[in-house]
């Protein structure tokens, strides 16, 4: 028999945190050593009781905010990964959001999952994925991998396509609001080159100096539309 996975849980939900509790350790393949309420509880829990593996919500309450949640769910599997590389992490989100995705694995993909939450009824389904993670894969739930696949056909189409990678590189940073000056800071890059560049993204997107609209107001709601980061 295989040995039990140690678990640290969090979850701003009293329920739920203790309803997750009782489906894992009721398999006999998990023993949750900590549940917590707040992303500094799950630090601190990972600290002391060194988890194979977590299991937590993406939004938790900010401290200080008033009861903000925010994404500090995702910000403590960064943490936990970069202090204990060994502890795999699975986040659970109600939402197929592709950006939330792209923020968790934003330095790789080894030892972290993403789940919808309605996976944790699922209680085979979520240990196969605690385990994964243990062991240093990754898990993506699979409406997720739909949504990043139809973004990616989506950008095939996309008037972006036409741009080289330094160009989407200038229009992401232009997207930051950043002018031709700050895009050259950033990118290390001459201003005369970022003018080349921005000249040429105009180009490709068909945002003539004819026109009315501010081309840069343009150029950027296109970026975000088409990447679906303006949703």
């Amino acid at each position: 028999m295989r040995e039990p996975l140690g678990i640290v849980l969090a979850d701003d939900n009293y329920l739920v945190r203790e309803g997750v509790r009782r489906l894992l350790e009721d398999s006999g393949e998990a023993v949750v050593r900590a549940a917590v309420g707040s992303a500094p509880e799950l630090l601190d829990a990972v600290r002391r009781m060194r988890p194979d593996a977590v299991l937590t919500d993406i939004r938790m309450p900010s401290p200080g905010h008033d009861g903000e949640r925010s994404m500090e769910g995702i910000d403590a599997a960064h943490a936990i990964k970069a202090d204990h590389p060994e502890t795999g992490v699975v986040i659970l989100s109600q939402y197929a959001d592709e950006s939330y995705a792209f923020a968790l694995f934003r330095d790789g993909t080894a030892g972290l999952a993403y789940l919808l939450k309605d996976r944790i009824g699922d209680v085979h389904r979520l240990l196969s994925a605690l385990r994964e993670v243990a062991a240093g894969g990754s898990v993506v739930d699979p409406l997720i991998v739909e949504v990043l696949v139809a973004r990616r056909a989506r950008l095939r189409e996309s008037p972006l396509s036409r741009l080289t990678p330094r160009e989407l590189e200038v229009l992401r940073t232009m997207a930051q609001g950043r002018g031709n000056a700050g895009i050259a800071a950033e990118l290390r890059l001459s201003e005369s080159s970022v003018e080349k560049h921005v000249n040429a993204i105009f180009a490709k997107l068909g945002l003539t100096s004819e026109q009315l609209v501010h081309r840069r107001v343009t150029a950027v709601l296109t970026f975000l539309r088409e990447t679906g980061l303006s949703q």
